[in-house]
């Protein structure tokens, strides 16, 4: 099949460019200006909008196995598809625990039958998350994971942490760190500031998140072995991670959309969707993130995606289960707070959502050009709409974002050539 895509802004992570695109079937044919010259099978109009090489989220829960009433890997998939990606790296917290070869030739199998975009799975770097005793990383790397975490918890143990981070090395695995002491969190349910106060609930400090994330930091940095600390939003530790890198530790990062886009104001009136963990910070924070995100010291962004249940999140502050849906307001809301707002190109962004991430994983993709495969997004922008329930592809429908107005709008997503939306 053969599909001309006519007049659109293409965005790749170095330059942007008012062109034609011919997809002739999975591969990008050519890139030029005035392509109409024979038939095509279709034709899309590209003016007004822009594409894209598709989106990379390196932080994700699909809930499968185990919690298949939150979310699954069809539905995952499909959901990160309507919000422009074609790739994903889910966590490992499912039940049974993504620590060895059976669930994880599970996950794959059940990837290859329902997943409509490209599903990477990670490994624990704990057996059963526990924090105790190294995951067999080896032989879960033989069945196809890009990547070690015990995300959803710390690893709390220093001794564990330095062996992950040097065997993972050995593999050429990289290491997740979800950076918690869960000490200092000491109870806490969202960011301690006026707003827990206000609300009379408990607060956990931003120590919790910064301490880990040096220490984690800091082993790194005398095995000489990389980490990557995952969903940043303290200025602590942006500031921490900027100070590191400086030096030339081999640390990267990512953050979430939430962590530049919305405060701990949004949990007044003990509103659940805006419990989450890290917990959404203040003002301050926000404008670390966003400086963070401009000088490079924060590589990606990563939505971590977290389905639940309306029943638990529809209990008290300090009950609900922590998360948010991201997939299908990510890049919407990286348009509207980081593009429209603060100035950052587009060209920042893709880079940020999808050239790093394909980087850091060794894997193709990431820009379009020609002769590569075709994972490409089109969104129309700078027509406003409303985000609403009705619209989520998603099983869950717990999000911060209902009733926000944003600009950009997914409208095609091609993975191997095929507009995988035709069918969502």
């Amino acid at each position: 099949m053969k599909t001309l895509i006519t007049n659109i802004n293409l965005i790749n992570f170095n330059k942007e460019e008012k062109c034609d695109i011919i997809i002739n079937n999975d591969k990008i044919e050519k890139i030029g200006k005035n392509l109409k010259t024979e038939k095509y099978d279709k034709i899309i109009e590209g003016e007004g909008k822009i594409a894209f090489p598709g989106l990379f989220d390196i932080h994700c829960h699909l809930r499968d196995p185990g919690f298949e009433y939150k979310e699954d890997i069809e539905s995952g998939s499909k959901s990160a598809a309507k919000g422009g990606f074609t790739s994903v790296l889910a966590m490992p917290n499912t039940s049974p625990v993504a620590d060895n070869k059976t669930v994880i030739d599970y996950i794959y199998k059940k990837i290859k039958d329902k997943a409509v975009i490209r599903v990477y799975q990670s490994g624990a770097i704990s057996k059963g998350l526990k924090g105790e005793e190294l995951a067999e990383m080896g032989e879960m790397q033989k069945s196809g994971i890009i990547a070690v975490t015990d995300d959803g918890k710390p690893v709390s143990d220093p001794s564990l942490m330095k062996k992950a981070l040097v065997y993972a090395n050995m593999l050429g695995l990289p290491v997740i760190s979800h950076a918690e002491d869960l000490s200092l969190v000491d109870g806490g349910c969202m960011n301690e500031g006026f707003m827990s106060t206000y609300l009379g609930l408990r607060g956990t400090n931003r120590a919790a998140e910064e301490a880990m994330t040096a220490r984690d930091i800091i082993i790194a940095k005398n095995t000489n072995t990389p980490v990557h600390i995952t969903h940043v939003s303290t200025r602590g530790a942006v500031e921490i991670i900027r100070e590191f890198k400086k030096q030339g530790v081999k640390v990267t990062a990512d953050t979430c959309p939430h962590y530049f886009s919305l405060t701990d104001k949004m949990c007044e009136g003990f509103n659940t969707n805006a419990k989450m963990n890290p917990p959404l910070r203040e003002d301050d924070d926000l404008e670390a993130i966003i400086e963070g995100l401009k000088d490079g010291t924060i590589d990606m962004i990563g939505t971590d995606h977290a389905p639940h249940h309306i029943d638990e999140k529809n209990c008290e502050f300090d009950k609900a289960l922590n998360g948010i849906i991201g997939f299908e307001t990510a890049f919407p809301v990286a348009y509207h707070y980081l593009h429209k707002n603060k100035g950052m190109s587009l060209s920042e962004i893709i880079k940020l959502m999808s050239y790093t991430p394909h980087r850091f994983f060794n894997l193709e993709g990431g820009e379009i050009k020609e002769g590569a495969v075709c994972d490409l997004v089109i969104a129309s922008v700078d027509n406003e709409y409303e985000y609403k329930k009705e619209d989520v592809v998603s099983k869950s429908k717990n999000s911060p974002y209902f009733g926000f107005k944003f600009e950009a709008k997914i409208e095609n997503v091609f993975v191997d050539g095929i507009d995988v939306l035709e069918e969502i």
